[in-house]
């Protein structure tokens, strides 16, 4: 951790039809990072998180990353600039094998898409560092099976793989366990702290075990605004959080 802000909002608002999804926030995530935001449902988490991949346009506020004003970016220039998004729901292709998923994504990050053309061994380039992803978010046994042929959570992996891909400085994951078993809570769990070894990573988490297990700092939203911050023992005995947060249940 290099205390080094890489991404960081000013005021950050966004309102709809007169009801205020995100009041004000001003987040600095570090360079070198897990930081996790959570919240209570309805807290303005996802709103945030579109926000800052430029899915959605501010009302106010200002979004720097790496002290650049990002505010009026598209999402694909902001990917290019190395902030990548994986989505809640899976975005891969099902007809597609493992290894064409990735090598797909490896293609996109090069400036092709299906690069038939081009000679073998650019191609063969593709297979091997492809290969090589899939072996490091484990689904080396399965690159010749089709994506929607995966158990759920390791159609999660290939997604990540897919996202790591793009080469990323900031990875940002969208509620990365949800909807999983214990078995592949661990597994995603062990893979988002091995990919975040050497980038940055800011994810919503439902799963308060996997946010105390992965998270350096955790921000606390509820009402669109922030609540708390601090690492996991820090805001687990603010009051407020345990208010309006510890006890739903929820995130």
């Amino acid at each position: 951790m290099s205390g080094e802000i890489i991404l960081e909002t000013r005021d950050l608002t966004k309102e709809f039809a007169g009801f205020v999804a995100v009041n004000g926030v001003n987040l600095k995530v570090e360079r070198g990072t897990i930081h996790a935001l959570i919240g209570p449902n309805g807290a303005g988490k996802t709103t945030c998180f579109n926000l800052l991949t430029k899915f959605l346009t501010p009302t106010r506020g200002q979004i720097f990353y790496k002290g650049r004003d990002i505010t009026a970016m598209q999402p694909a220039d902001v990917a290019r600039l190395g902030v990548v998004r994986s989505f809640q729901i899976s975005a891969v292709f099902p007809h597609l094998t493992v290894l064409e998923n990735v090598r797909v994504a490896l293609q996109r990050k090069r400036g092709g898409s299906f690069d038939f053309w081009r000679s073998r061994s650019i191609l063969n380039e593709f297979n091997d560092r492809a290969l090589s992803l899939i072996d490091d978010v484990g689904l080396s046994g399965f690159a010749g099976v089709p994506a929607v042929e995966l158990p759920y959570g390791r159609k999660r992996a290939l997604e990540i793989a897919t996202t790591l891909a793009l080469d990323p400085d900031m990875l940002l994951l969208d509620e990365p366990t949800a909807g999983m078993g214990h078995e592949d809570i661990d597994r995603i769990s062990a893979l988002i702290k091995k990919v975040s070894a050497d980038r940055t990573t800011l994810m919503v988490e439902h799963n308060l075990s996997v946010v105390s297990d992965l998270s350096h700092t955790i921000t606390v939203l509820t009402r669109g605004r922030i609540l708390a911050e601090g690492d996991y023992a820090t805001v687990s005995s603010n009051p407020d959080v345990r208010e309006a947060y510890m006890g739903t249940g929820h995130a």
